[in-house]
């Protein structure tokens, strides 16, 4: 299989939506990168610039669940939520698309956004991404975010993963269930999550690790049934700078919680600007 360049060819937004929540304002917008294309909300942020956020959805879900933590974050700087190739609002890319491939078009777009020293926040199957780009292109970012970051190895077979969410399913706010079977079988359609969710169960993140370079913040939920303590506490020895964190809630905490989650990464990126 094909992997997709570091240097894509970027073609221009064709369109892009106001929308507004929880009182800030935000713009819809679709990049396309070679044959990849993603969809990025955009909001702008204070009067004063702070750092960039970029925050990087769950497998077979979108972004949208980072919404209310974003409206928070955009208070100290502008946020961007990316829905990956084949997930929420973006197109079926008609073909296979790695962990690798994922991360290749995440910097793209980091890339040609011009952004620089983005804090990157990764959620489960998202932080497998973040810890990608950070491990292929160590320049793109000095600060990481992995919350509740993927399966321990003793778990990563298909039916413990699908016993997993369906507990956790029980523990989330009705609205997320709604949201994540919509995300699963409608949007992002039960095949192309199928081959997602089979890179997920293939990756090493732990093989990895050791070479993130980035100051990373390791988030968990204290009722996730997904992600354990155990393996959150594992993955923060691997990395060279990294430090724990557990949050009440479930494995969405950046939606049942997101003052606290919002307060996390905003601390988190100021200590890398201080360090």
């Amino acid at each position: 299989m094909p992997r997709v360049r570091r240097r894509m060819l970027a073609r221009p937004e064709s369109s892009y939506r106001i929308r507004r929540v929880d009182g800030a304002t935000y713009f819809t917008s679709r990049r396309r990168f070679d044959d990849l294309t993603i969809v990025v909300q955009r909001f702008p942020g204070p009067p004063v610039p702070g750092p960039d956020f970029v925050l990087v959805h769950g497998v077979a879900v979108s972004s949208r669940y980072f919404t209310p933590a974003a409206a928070r974050l955009s208070q100290l700087g502008q946020v961007y939520l990316v829905d990956l190739p084949g997930h929420g609002a973006a197109p079926d890319p008609r073909r296979d698309v790695s962990i690798a491939d994922h991360a290749a078009v995440l910097g793209a777009f980091l890339s040609e956004a011009g952004m620089r020293n983005p804090v990157l926040v990764g959620h489960s199957w998202g932080s497998q991404v973040v810890s990608q780009l950070a491990v292929d292109h160590p320049e793109v970012s000095d600060r990481i975010v992995l919350m509740a970051p993927t399966l321990e190895p003793q778990r990563r077979t298909f039916w413990s993963a699908v016993g997993r969410l369906v507990v956790d399913g029980t523990r989330e706010p009705p609205t997320v269930v709604l949201l994540n079977i919509w995300e699963y079988w409608v949007r992002c359609g039960l095949p192309f999550a199928l081959a997602q969710m089979r890179h997920l169960l293939a990756d090493r993140i732990e093989e990895r690790l050791p070479q993130v370079a980035a100051r990373t913040l390791v988030m968990r939920g204290d009722a996730d049934p997904i992600v354990s303590d155990e393996w959150c506490a594992r993955v923060t020895a691997l990395l060279p700078d990294a430090r724990f964190e557990t949050v009440v809630g479930p494995h969405v905490v950046m939606h049942t919680d997101p003052v606290r989650v919002a307060e996390l990464i905003a601390e988190h990126a100021q200590l890398a600007e201080r360090s």
